[in-house]
């Protein structure tokens, strides 16, 4: 079978990314421009300055990848875009060119759904995982407990009912007075400290999550006694975040009777939350992490999904238009 090559684009938030992957598991580039330092001045991504960053960045970003994959455009047999979910304004910027791209070299355009990019960053990471397999999905924007049937088939078996768990660690770093980016700050900060505070958990029938009312119990307590230990706040709330995950993921294993777990998003990359994934290996479960560095967002991930997506023979036409609640 000859050899597949993806230029896979992703502007869904504050990173402007291109690669080009090679069978779906091989990166051959992949740059990533970030805005971090950008927003990091606002307290968080602001949409309008975002869309400005990925017009001015992605031209160069391109030509990064291809030099770096040493591939002209001729070579390149599909490119995928994220198309959604994100910021509508940031992933008009990536979807736009991709499409002009796509046109210019005459090769087929295939959205790809950030959501399956994060589950396919697993793919580049263990070249010898496939599915089906159970994936715990948390990022700034999402928290779901998705049975991934096959390469393009999802059953999202629980989901956050408020706020992504992303967004509760970004609220928590900005109450703590850590700033921009939430999660790494806390994740850092928490080492420190010990997690002796209670604080509350929503429970619910089925796997679904809410994370509002644990980011509210922090704010308070945080407000009635300013004096309180950050470190020690970090660690509890970590804490009891990853005893929510293990929770649901157990009645996912439970009820699928799948013991492969896979982890995806941004939120994957946290110490304490890997630790307490590993230690379930102990109980016969199959425990699977990107790296750090494909664990936020990229377009490597984007490649690859696009790489299984152009393999079931997904085309889209140039009037595919940006989702910015698109569901998986």
């Amino acid at each position: 079978m000859e050899d597949i090559y993806t230029l896979g684009i992703e502007s869904s938030c504050d990173e402007t990314s291109v690669a080009i992957v090679k069978n779906g598991r091989e990166i051959l580039s992949n740059v990533i421009d970030t805005q971090i330092p950008i927003h990091e001045k606002y307290g968080g991504v602001v949409p309008e300055i975002a869309s400005r960053n990925h017009i001015e960045a992605i031209s160069r970003v391109t030509k990064k990848a291809l030099e770096e994959a040493k591939m002209t455009l001729e070579q390149i047999d599909a490119v995928t875009p994220t198309y959604g979910p994100g910021l509508v304004g940031a992933l008009l910027v990536g979807l736009s060119y991709a499409k002009a791209l796509s046109f210019a070299i005459n090769k087929p355009l295939v959205g790809v759904n950030h959501i399956q990019g994060h589950i396919a960053a697993n793919y580049i990471t263990y070249k010898e995982l496939e599915p089906p397999f159970l994936c715990v999905m948390m990022s700034g924007g999402n928290t779901q407990i998705i049975h991934v049937k096959d390469y393009t088939e999802f059953e999202v078996l629980g989901k956050t009912r408020d706020d992504a768990i992303g967004e509760a660690f970004d609220k928590v770093a900005r109450v703590v007075g850590l700033g921009y980016p939430g999660g790494p700050k806390v994740d850092k900060l928490a080492q420190e400290g010990k997690p002796t505070i209670d604080l509350p958990k929503t429970h619910f029938e089925n796997m679904d999550f809410s994370f509002s009312g644990i980011k509210t119990a922090v704010i308070n307590l945080h407000h009635k006694n300013p004096e309180i230990n950050k470190a020690d706040l970090c660690a509890s709330f970590e804490k009891t975040v990853t005893e929510i995950l293990i929770e649901n993921i157990s009645k996912a294993i439970k009820l699928t009777g799948i013991k492969t777990i896979a982890l995806a998003g941004g939120v994957s990359a946290n110490s304490y939350i890997r630790k307490a994934f590993m230690e379930l290996k102990q109980k016969g479960m199959e425990i699977y992490m990107p790296d750090l560095k494909l664990c936020t967002d990229n377009a490597a991930m984007i490649a690859s999904a696009g790489y299984y997506n152009y393999m079931q023979g997904k085309r889209d036409t140039l009037d595919l238009n940006a989702i910015p609640n698109l569901k998986l």
